[in-house]
């Protein structure tokens, strides 16, 4: 019985990447001296911490930012951005969290879609952060993957491990 896999992964060295070119960036633009404006990546969680003098170059340090993931093709769906917090000597900062992996309430929700408006032999099961697809036909997993393509459910898909 053929199958795949429909996965929300992100690409961190690109995010890396992007931050680098971000942090690059700040140092050297005009507008952004002396605002002692950061970004930097913590791996354990993964997240995005932006530091700034205020909350306009903040938020200025996030557009910088989500420039350089879209030139990396790095989907801006990842990004959960936290509340923006006041830290010492009237500074801005801001988490932003990377959203890996296919929660549950998604999972369900995009399983539901699957079953209301999928090919009729499509089921699937959830596996962790994943969800497997499995058809009685090659085409109606395509069918399925091309109507979960064109849906939005808020979060980046990409479709593996697609066994005949």
């Amino acid at each position: 019985m053929p199958t795949f896999d429909v996965v929300s992964e992100v690409d961190l060295q690109e995010v890396r990447n992007a931050i680098d070119q971000t942090s690059r960036e700040l140092s050297t633009r005009f507008d952004f001296k002396n605002t002692d404006s950061s970004v930097t990546l913590d791996d354990k969680a993964p997240s995005i911490e932006l530091a700034s003098a205020s909350e306009e170059r903040l938020k200025a340090a996030a557009q910088v930012l989500e420039e350089k993931l879209v030139k990396r093709k790095v989907s801006l769906k990842v990004l959960d951005y936290g509340k923006v917090e006041e830290a010492a000597k009237a500074s801005a900062r801001q988490t932003v969290r990377l959203a890996v992996g296919i929660s549950d309430e998604k999972a369900k929700e995009i399983g539901k879609y699957l079953k209301s408006s999928g090919p009729k032999g499509v089921s699937h099961q959830v596996q962790g952060k994943q969800l497997r697809v499995s058809g009685k036909k090659r085409d109606d997993l395509q069918a399925a993957i091309k109507l979960l393509r064109e849906h939005d459910f808020g979060i980046p898909l990409q479709f593996t491990n697609f066994r005949d």
